[in-house]
């Protein structure tokens, strides 16, 4: 509050743009992030679906596993979650995947 009188009942308009940009649970940790999944790493994310492992997900996708893992570390970025389970919830609940 910049020095304003407030009245009671009457929020600073600085709680409410607060709110206004609060991320709901599950939304990506930045604007736009699961628009920003590149197409191998919707890919990635299918085959986590299917319950398959870094290692299947490379073989598959003709990848080591170290480069499935980092598809997975950047794809948890964008999704602001950071495991398996919450990737595919928020992938499933965005339409991501289906």
């Amino acid at each position: 509050n910049v020095g304003l009188p407030t009245r009671p009942g009457v929020a600073p308009i600085g709680s409410a743009a607060a709110r206004m940009h609060r991320r709901p649970p599950g939304a990506p940790s930045h604007p736009g992030g699961y628009r920003e999944l590149s197409g191998r790493e919707v890919e990635v994310l299918r085959l986590v679906a299917e319950g398959q492992s870094n290692k299947a997900i490379g073989v598959s996708m003709g990848l080591s596993a170290l480069t499935v893992k980092s598809h997975l570390a950047r794809i948890a970025r964008k999704l602001g979650t950071g495991d398996r389970a919450g990737m595919v919830a928020v992938a499933l609940r965005t339409g991501i995947i289906h």
